[in-house]
């Protein structure tokens, strides 16, 4: 078993810097709730990881499977609850791909070993909301 830890430092106001991997990220409200924009709120981080994990998956999927992409994009949307505590209920993954001749069939392949065998930030958000995603052929 594996353990991941990061730090995260009250600065002023509303601002908090954490550390992720050696960088550090600042991490701030709006200032209509006292603070002063200095950074990302904390829940998209929550779409972040999930872009970064299955888009790292994806790719590495597809390199062994010698799929030669020209560019590729991982747009997540996030629903929000109205009631507090907000919380995303659903998140929807768009899988954007543009290149020659590319196979659809390899590239639904790459994205479901993500989401059902190798992102692990895609298995706990499943446990806890719905989750659908898309893939997309974009013209080069």
């Amino acid at each position: 078993m594996g353990k991941e830890t990061v730090n995260t430092k009250w600065l002023s106001n509303m601002a908090f810097e954490t550390e992720i991997n050696g960088h550090k990220i600042v991490i701030d409200a709006v200032p209509e709730v006292g603070g002063e924009n200095r950074g990302p709120r904390p829940k998209p981080f929550m779409l972040a990881a999930l872009g970064g994990c299955t888009g790292m998956d994806v790719i590495s999927i597809l390199n062994k499977m010698r799929v030669e992409v020209d560019s590729f994009n991982v747009r997540v949307e996030g629903d929000l609850t109205d009631e507090y505590p907000k919380h995303f209920y659903k998140m929807h993954v768009i899988y954007e791909f543009s290149g020659k001749d590319l196979p659809m069939d390899k590239l639904q392949k790459a994205v479901s070993l993500s989401e059902e065998r190798y992102c692990g930030v895609s298995a706990v958000y499943k446990k806890s909301m719905e989750m659908t995603s898309e893939i997309r052929i974009l013209e080069s």
